[in-house]
């Protein structure tokens, strides 16, 4: 009888293909699980309950023209109470700003302020293109070290992860006040999955740097 391994190797490089997917896959979900379950204890849904600190960084999440959109409205509206009930002396809006046409932290700082918070008391990140890149330089940047994130549920563990990475000491607020009214919900959960992925990577690995520039002190 022919050995399994006298077999030409083309054949078996399927099988090592499909090996290799399903070992990424379990990992990968294995990491979220290990994710979600680090953060949880430290994930609050209301208000009342989140730990104070001195800034709370809210994430960009996209503007149609100048208006924030309604899952954008929901996280700075979070980010508002926790200002308004004492929790925060500042806002940190971090977003994207690569274009002319298209500026996240300017429209959450503009939605802010119509909800009564001074333009004293909100702080931006222009160049926060990315999760990874709002945590790196609210680290290097802003020198934050520790804060309140305001995200989505789905959105918020892994956004801790990050800045933990980066050494800010960090709970969360969940902005889910509309989530039955989001579009897409199951397309950004699967989004936020793989982006957890490329996160661990770039944190364990590559280590990239996102643009920077001029240090900025946050006056509290």
């Amino acid at each position: 009888m022919r050995s399994l391994f006298s077999r030409p190797l083309c054949k078996w490089i399927p099988l090592v293909l499909l090996c290799v997917a399903l070992s990424g896959a379990i990992a990968s979900l294995a990491l979220k699980w290990w994710v979600e379950k680090r953060y949880e204890p430290y994930i609050y849904d209301d208000v009342d309950q989140v730990p104070a600190r001195k800034i709370a960084i809210v994430f960009g999440a996209g503007v149609r023209g100048n208006q924030v959109t309604p899952i954008l409205a929901d996280r700075v509206a979070r980010g508002v109470e926790l200002y308004r009930a004492g929790k925060v002396k500042k806002l940190l809006f971090t977003g994207d700003n690569r274009f002319v046409w298209y500026d996240e932290p300017s429209a959450m700082k503009r939605y802010a302020m119509r909800l009564g918070v001074p333009e004293e008391d909100i702080v931006l990140d222009f160049a926060g293109r990315s999760t990874y890149d709002s945590c790196y330089r609210a680290d290097y940047i802003f020198g934050v070290k520790e804060a309140i994130l305001v995200t989505q549920g789905f959105h918020l563990a892994r956004a801790m992860y990050l800045c933990d990475s980066f050494g800010i000491d960090v709970v969360g607020l969940k902005a889910d006040q509309r989530k039955e009214q989001y579009q897409q919900w199951t397309y950004w959960s699967l989004r936020d999955f793989v982006a957890l992925v490329v996160n661990w990577w770039q944190v364990n690995v590559t280590r990239p740097k996102p643009v920077l520039g001029e240090k900025i002190e946050i006056a509290y």
